[in-house]
């Protein structure tokens, strides 16, 4: 019998005590930089390749993949899409690091 009172008291103790809250703070989740989906057809890589001439054609001299995003306002994947087109085509020449049109 004293041991039912004992458990009884243990219980009544264990729900009595106030729960303490613990606040955690998450670290904030780094924003993920949004990319850009670029739709691969013959429609937009042909946009893309006349962006591209037409920067080539407007710096009059031989320019790095970089220098043409940069002069056709394109990301360099894009570039890319472009020049190979316009290699296809016959229409670009290059001397190792520098495209300029043939």
């Amino acid at each position: 019998m004293a041991e039912k009172k004992a458990t009884a008291k243990k219980a009544t103790e264990t729900k009595a005590a106030p729960a303490k809250k613990t606040t955690v703070k998450k670290a904030a989740a780094p924003k993920a930089a949004a990319k850009a989906v670029l739709a691969i057809n013959a429609e937009n890589v042909g946009f893309k390749a006349g962006d591209v001439y037409q920067a080539l054609a407007a710096a009059g001299k031989a320019l790095t993949v970089k220098e043409i995003a940069k002069a056709a306002k394109i990301s360099e994947e894009e570039t890319l899409l472009g020049l190979g087109w316009l290699f296809k085509e016959g229409k670009l020449a290059n001397d190792g690091e520098k495209v300029t049109l043939a």
